[in-house]
């Protein structure tokens, strides 16, 4: 009997990298799951079979939220889970973002996971309570020059979701976050003109001198959203190499052979 046997979930951003490998592995758990994307998750949907359904959701619409939940209860009768994963990363210097670049930043990585648990946090307690585990960021911890809409919305997402939990716990609904560090999908790799072991190179100051695969994170999000994870809420859970730890410094000794 898989971790997630009898249980829905909803997870945002479902189409391709952490949220397809979630999806696929809450699968396998038994879960049913909902595919939600501004892009056609229909693919996936399919190679999971019955136990998936795509819907198109842009999460900083509300009323798109409103939408996708009265579908997924109408299909699958319940929800019980959410996995607020969608979002996106622009890199620039603070004073060359435009206007429009900041707010959408904020708005998908960080608004829209607001508007999920508003959304989704009813069907979850009507259904007997849950989880929502919210994908941060290690910029949510750390931080990182070039990347300044995306610090300010992870580490919201870190402060959302610890207000979250408290609000939340006493009803049934457990919420925790997740702080990946460089994982490779399409935010690390936008053109898909590198290989992975190119972008692994930029990790050598780190413990685990290489990127994530999307399966890793959604490994820790499981542990989250199932029964083994049911005395933490508020809680972050940290996917990063080692990357928020510290670095090594090469003149010292301890410091490990670059990898190849």
């Amino acid at each position: 009997m898989g971790r997630l046997e009898g249980k829905v979930a909803l997870i945002t951003g479902a189409a391709s990298g952490i949220g397809a490998a979630t999806a696929r592995l809450f699968a396998r758990e038994g879960a049913r799951v909902v595919l939600a994307d501004v892009a056609d998750a229909g693919p996936l949907a399919a190679e999971i079979g019955d136990g998936a359904l795509a819907l198109a959701l842009d999460v900083r619409r509300r009323d798109q939220w409103t939408t996708v939940v009265e579908k997924a209860v109408a299909h699958f009768g319940a929800l019980h889970i959410l996995v607020n994963n969608a979002g996106i990363m622009i890199y620039n210097l603070i004073g060359d973002y435009t206007e429009e670049e900041i707010r959408r930043v904020i708005d998908i990585n960080l608004i829209g996971p607001i508007f999920g648990v508003q959304a989704v946090a009813p069907a979850i307690e009507a259904a007997g309570g849950g989880a929502i585990v919210n994908v941060s960021s290690v910029d949510g911890l750390i931080v990182h020059n070039a990347m300044a809409p995306y610090a300010a919305s992870k580490w919201g997402v870190r402060g959302f979701t610890k207000v979250a939990a408290l609000e939340l716990t006493h009803r049934g609904i457990r919420v925790n976050s997740v702080h990946p560090g460089g994982v490779f999908t399409a935010l690390s790799n936008p053109d898909g003109s590198l290989r992975k072991s190119d972008l692994d190179k930029n990790l050598v100051h780190n413990p685990i001198q290489r990127l994530a695969f999307p399966e890793e994170v959604a490994a820790a999000i499981l542990f989250l959203a199932g029964p083994e994870s049911s005395y933490s809420t508020g809680s972050e859970v940290t996917i990063d190499g080692g990357m928020s730890a510290g670095h090594y410094f090469d003149f010292l000794p301890g410091t490990p052979p670059a990898p190849g």
